[in-house]
């Protein structure tokens, strides 16, 4: 009976998803859902390393900003096409999550820790002050839509927000399957392994460099793709893509709604997207990050491994 009513609330939670344009009549209301989808790219991706291989990213908003800056510099400055710069937004920030790996190879913990919150810093730093390139703190305006081209309709543009919540929801359902295929494989149980004994598993044979690498390189890919629909949505990217708060607010994504779980980063960037937003219509500025602390708070001290998994053992 459990495993039925469970699979009911999916496949509702999936129609809703797939409907949200129909009946999410505000228009501030769906951007808050495309948001939501492109926290939730995002913390999938720090979900990766946190959850699985036990390695806490800081820097995470380094490869979200890359992406970002990758696909607006291509299609704004060489006129590239949106899709293009998409992989690219793909492509970058994965060689420069494989940099950290290889780096990484002798220091774990809080060393580790350190090094991603360096290569944030520094990443930041030549947003700000390379002028030439990425225009430093006054923004990369004019970044082109995406349009999709079709052999019955000829280009079609997906500037409205309807059309851009699909191409979000894909992109969450694309990360989501990856993540799923990921877990599920050899790769899966031997990042498992590294998290709950290195030494073990290093002992059995797993070639640990190679694993936390690989990791590594599939988490910096999909913050790129976050960071490549952030620009062609919002259509402006500037160094504040490469704030620490972003950064944090992946981490509360990913550890309220649970660790090491596949639906946990996304309810949990559905959650934390949604909740400011509801505070901001709520109550004055002064106690809207009083209360988003108090329950917060209230989260990790009653349900401390997250809530998806607090549901599975109810369960």
């Amino acid at each position: 009976m459990r495993r039925s009513g469970s699979r009911i609330v999916v496949a509702a939670s999936l129609v809703a998803a797939a409907t949200a344009p129909a009946w999410v009549w505000n228009p501030y209301h769906l951007h808050t859902l495309i948001m939501a989808g492109i926290f939730a790219v995002l913390a999938l991706s720090l979900n990766l390393l946190l959850g699985y291989t036990g390695q806490l990213s800081l820097g995470h908003a380094a490869f979200f900003g890359i992406g970002a800056y990758a696909s607006g510099l291509l299609t704004v400055k060489l006129e590239w096409s949106p899709w293009i710069g998409l992989v690219v937004a793909i492509a970058l920030p994965a060689l420069a999550g494989w940099v950290i790996g290889r780096l990484a190879l002798k220091i774990r913990g809080a060393y580790f820790v350190l090094l991603t919150i360096s290569f944030a810093g520094v990443v930041s730093l030549v947003s700000v002050n390379w002028m030439e390139l990425t225009n430093g703190p006054l923004g990369l305006p004019g970044v082109p839509p995406l349009e999709l081209a079709l052999p019955w309709l000829g280009e079609v543009s997906l500037r409205t927000k309807s059309a851009y919540y699909y191409v979000v929801v894909a992109a969450v359902a694309l990360c989501y399957l990856v993540c799923l295929g990921l877990v599920r494989s050899r790769v899966g149980r031997a990042l498992v392994a590294l998290r709950e004994n290195e030494t073990l598993a290093e002992s059995v044979g797993i070639n640990v460099t190679h694993y936390l690498v690989l990791a590594t390189v599939v988490s910096a890919a999909m913050a790129g793709l976050g960071g490549g629909l952030y620009a062609h949505y919002t259509r402006f990217v500037s160094p504040e893509v490469f704030l620490f708060t972003y950064t944090v607010t992946m981490v509360i994504m990913v550890v309220a709604g649970g660790k090491g779980t596949l639906a946990g980063p996304v309810l949990g960037a559905v959650l934390f997207t949604a909740l400011p937003e509801v505070l901001r219509a709520a109550t004055s500025w002064q106690w809207q990050m009083l209360l988003y602390g108090v329950l917060l708070v209230i989260v990790l001290f009653f349900l401390p491994q997250g809530i998806v998994p607090a549901v599975q053992r109810r369960r």
